[in-house]
């Protein structure tokens, strides 16, 4: 090590040499070098010996106490400070990794130097304990900042537990949904991609004839999602109940949605009356992905009337279709969750692949049709994690004893 080097290492900004005797400084760091080490590069491993101490004269160290790389648990190493000295004291294995986390130049001290000469010298010691409380005082504030965001994260994680519990208790998720009535099977399914999702689905009768059903996709995930879920969920079983025209129940979810709505969120949604004895069904659609029918000679989609997002602007019209539900006859509601799940080569399920699964299952119990459309989904995808949420919804008019003897024979 050079004079000029040794002067400039033994500056009294150093906070371990601070009122030290310059000469006596200059004499002990005679044998000591300067190493300058790259960015990324360690000085000290965890887990290795260390002999040395280490006193950062530029650059930007890191100590990374666990095995989580993040900068939220990483501690800043100040220019003067000493680095390594508590395992160059006990002999002991390095606990911590020491990284240059810039460029640095490093002064490195042999543990003879530190301990038989430096630590020898008047307030040297001294300066130690005062930069070691410093550190231990800055270590104790971001492990107690690490461990009350740990705590926050798992109260949110109770929170948000409880939030998919009140989501899933707001949807009709019995199996089959009326199990009272011999005129209408029905049955739905949701798996969310989060704790908690936006998507919906709900049937109820209005009267004694009349079933209302719906299915839904709120833009987003998460909270917000959910939250704006449960709010469409509750207007619609109110509007419902006081007409039987879905488009103006569109209409108005539409515009008392654009009502507050900052997150500006949206819902796609499907809705329609069924009259459970005669088979009618008038429907209507607000930017909704087209449901599917099928029965025993095949499957198709349903053709839907034009309609915007729901939310999405104040003042939009809707209209409204008619179709007969055949006895015997499926109707399958999903959401986009379903038909756009991609595999590992982005190849989305698609509705000719849902299609096929309902003429595979068009006399299946609904529960086992939509349990197997949805493991049809997750084996598309090779995973149980999907992309986004899985929702479908099933009506279907069964078959007079009679048909339905028949259809047992052939």
């Amino acid at each position: 090590m050079r004079r000029g080097e040794r002067r400039e290492a033994a500056i009294q900004w150093i906070a371990l040499f601070r009122d030290a005797d310059p000469r006596e400084i200059d004499e002990a760091l005679g044998a000591s070098e300067v190493l300058a080490l790259p960015a990324g590069t360690p000085l000290l491993r965890r887990g290795e010996a260390n002999r040395d101490v280490f006193i950062l004269l530029s650059g930007k160290v890191i100590v990374q106490m666990g095995d989580d790389p993040s900068p939220e648990t990483a501690i800043e190493i100040a220019a003067g400070e000493c680095i390594g000295e508590l395992s160059a004291i006990d002999g002991k294995p390095v606990t911590a990794l020491v990284l240059a986390a810039t460029d640095v130049r490093v002064l490195k001290l042999d543990r003879d130097t530190f301990w038989n000469r430096l630590m020898l010298m008047r307030g040297v010691g001294q300066n130690l304990m005062r930069t070691l409380s410093e550190r231990m005082r800055r270590t104790n504030e971001k492990a107690l900042a690490v461990e009350r965001e740990r705590l926050e994260l798992q109260h949110l994680r109770k929170e948000l537990e409880v939030a998919r519990e009140l989501q899933a208790s707001m949807l009709p998720l019995q199996r089959p949904l009326f199990p009272g009535r011999s005129d209408i099977e029905a049955c739905g399914f949701m798996e969310p991609t989060s704790r908690v999702g936006g998507d919906l689905f709900d049937a109820f009768f209005v009267d004694g004839r009349t079933l209302f059903l719906c299915i839904g996709d709120v833009s987003g995930h998460g909270i917000a999602a959910a939250l704006f879920m449960v709010r469409v969920i509750g207007l619609l079983r109110m509007l419902a109940m006081d007409t039987t025209r879905p488009e103006d129940i569109l209409e108005a979810l539409n515009d008392r949605l654009c009502v507050g709505n900052d997150a500006n969120l949206f819902v796609t949604l499907f809705c329609g009356f069924l009259d459970v004895q005669s088979g009618r069904f008038v429907y209507s659609n607000g930017g909704h992905c087209a449901p599917m029918m099928c029965n025993r000679t095949g499957a198709a989609m349903l053709p839907l009337p034009k309609g915007a997002l729901v939310g999405a602007a104040s003042g939009r019209r809707y209209s409204s279709m008619e179709r007969v539900l055949e006895p015997g006859e499926t109707l399958l509601c999903y959401t986009d969750g379903v038909t756009e799940a991609e595999d590992r080569a982005g190849v989305p399920f698609s509705e000719q692949g849902c299609l096929e699964m309902l003429r595979l299952g068009a006399t299946s119990p609904l529960p086992a049709l939509l349990d197997s459309l949805y493991e049809k989904v997750v084996g598309h995808c090779g995973s149980r994690l999907l992309a986004d949420d899985c929702t479908m919804l099933a009506v279907r008019r069964p078959l007079p004893h009679v048909d339905m003897h028949r259809a047992a024979m052939t």
